[in-house]
């Protein structure tokens, strides 16, 4: 009983991070729903009279919205999926492996970590027309997936450097192979921590602006984020079709956050229990 009380702060600070996270969102998508002159009249705080939905249909069919989203969802699920298992072969060999120079592979990885994008622009530029993948889905699918690996190898890498040796000397007394032991031992056990991985690869991707920008530059092959950054820097909208733009960047990415929160979950918490 006596540490109930001492939970209200927390309690509360929570609600709070909540609200603060929430009610942006929802002021977004009331906007969204709301006509021009709607809008004008009783500001982005007021609530609508009725549902307005011409400004999400205009956007949708300014942008070609259903496209880029098709691009946006291929992408960034590409690379969530190659990532995460380059990650885990890399951290197999780095971790449980051990091989020569494991520290300065780390580091090498953790240096890959912490440059910025912007130093990455024009190598990434030059390399892909010098071998004409230039303005396609594939490079951006290569360039992240590496980028996206070098931050899941060094996670990784630390997860299986203290996986139980017992249960592989084990499995190689049974006359299991190196791969074997991957796939049917090492991955099962590291489940959720992938699916977190999964979850924040896809979501980063999602949302990377700079690089699609400079290496797909036809309408065809862009993402949303893309498109968004594309059509504000025209001046093209008013209010009600930016927020309607605003919410269907977002939606996408908030619907495959909670379809995999349970995955997240539990990552996130048999990396606690760990």
């Amino acid at each position: 009983m006596t540490t109930a009380p001492r939970r209200y702060p927390v309690l509360i600070a929570l609600v709070l991070a909540a609200l603060f996270m929430v009610v942006p969102f929802l002021i977004v998508a009331v906007n969204a729903v709301k006509s021009p002159a709607e809008y004008s009249a009783n500001g982005p705080l007021g609530l609508p009279e009725g549902l307005y939905l011409d400004g999400i249909k205009d956007f949708w069919e300014r942008v070609d919205f259903g496209r880029k989203l098709v691009n946006s969802t291929l992408i960034s699920g590409s690379v969530a999926v190659l990532a995460v298992v380059l990650s885990v072969l890399n951290a197999y060999a780095i971790g449980i492996g051990r091989i020569r120079g494991r520290t300065w592979v780390l580091a090498f990885f953790v240096l890959a970590n912490v440059l910025p994008q912007e130093a990455l622009v024009y190598p990434v530029y030059y390399l892909s027309k010098q071998v004409g993948l230039y303005d396609t889905r594939l490079s951006v699918i290569i360039v992240f997936t590496v980028i996206q690996a070098a931050f899941g190898t060094y996670l990784l890498s630390s997860v299986l450097g203290q996986f139980p040796r017992e249960v592989i000397e084990a499995a190689r007394i049974d006359g299991a192979n190196k791969w074997q032991v991957l796939w049917r031992i090492v991955v099962p056990v590291s489940r959720p921590t992938l699916g977190v991985l999964l979850v924040f690869f896809f979501i980063w991707t999602w949302n990377e602006f700079l690089l699609p920008l400079v290496m797909l530059i036809s309408n065809d092959n862009q993402t949303v984020s893309v498109a968004l950054g594309v059509l504000q820097g025209q001046r093209l909208m008013d209010a009600t079709m930016t927020n309607a733009a605003a919410l269907l960047g977002v939606l996408p990415a908030l619907v495959f956050f909670l379809v995999f929160q349970r995955t997240l979950t539990r990552g996130i918490a048999v990396g606690a229990v760990k």
